[in-house]
C-alpha cells in the first residue's frame, strides 16, 4: 500500500487548506525535503480566473506548482521524486475537464459527443489509478469534492458527473493508505481498509 492519502468533503470545507498544512508538515520534517502541487484547474471564465488567483496567492511560500488539467497520471509520474510530496487539487475539477470542457483551451481535449468524453474520460481515469499504484517516488494527498450527500441532480448529465465523481472516489480510497473527511474546517482521518 502506497503512502498516499485522500482529502474529501464538500464545497469550503477546508480541503486544501488541510492539505497545505500537511504539505508544511512535510517540508518542516527535513530539509532535502519539497512539495508540488498539481493543479487541476482551467481558468474558463473571470470567476474561475479569480479563484485560480487566489489559490495561488494563498498557497504556502515553497510550494511549487504545476498544471495538470488533463493527464494526471503522467503529471503524477513526471513529479515524483524521492522527497518531494505531491499535492492533487482537486480530482472533481480534473473529472470536469474531461467529461464537461467550457471554453476549454487547446491542452484540454474537447469531445463532440458524451460517448466520445466517455471514451476519454476512461482512459484518463485508468491512467490516473495504475499510476497511484505503481512505486511512486512521492507520497500523494489527493483532494476531491464529496458531492454524493445531496438531491439527486436533476439532469442527465450532472447525474452522471455524480456518479464519476462518487466511483472516482473510491477507487482512489482504496489506492490510499489513509482518507480524510472534511466538515466545517474540521479533519476526520482514518486508515483505509481494503476489503479483498
Amino acid at each position: 500500500m502506497q503512502s498516499h492519502h485522500l482529502i474529501i468533503g464538500g464545497q469550503r470545507s477546508g480541503k486544501s487548506r488541510h492539505a497545505e498544512r500537511l504539505g508544511l508538515r512535510w517540508l518542516a520534517q527535513s530539509d532535502a525535503h519539497s512539495v508540488t502541487v498539481l493543479a487541476t484547474a482551467v481558468a474558463s471564465d473571470d470567476e474561475m480566473r479569480e479563484r485560480i488567483a487566489r489559490h495561488r496567492a494563498d498557497r504556502p511560500q515553497g510550494f511549487d506548482t504545476a498544471e495538470a488539467p488533463v493527464h494526471l497520471g503522467a503529471a503524477l509520474r513526471a513529479a515524483a521524486e524521492p522527497g518531494r510530496l505531491l499535492i492533487v487539487d482537486c480530482l472533481s475539477l480534473w473529472l470536469a475537464n474531461a467529461l464537461m470542457p467550457m471554453h476549454a483551451p487547446d491542452h484540454v481535449p474537447s469531445p463532440v459527443s458524451m460517448a466520445t468524453a466517455q471514451a476519454v474520460w476512461s482512459d484518463l481515469r485508468m491512467d490516473l489509478l495504475s499510476a497511484l499504484k505503481e512505486e511512486l517516488a512521492s507520497p500523494v494527498l489527493l483532494v476531491s469534492n464529496e458531492i454524493g450527500c445531496g438531491v439527486i441532480p436533476m439532469g442527465a448529465e450532472v447525474r452522471h458527473f455524480v456518479d464519476e465523481l462518487g466511483r472516482l472516489n473510491q477507487d482512489v480510497a482504496q489506492a490510499c493508505a489513509q482518507i480524510t473527511l472534511m466538515a466545517a474546517g474540521q479533519a476526520f482521518t482514518r486508515d483505509v481498509e481494503v476489503w479483498a
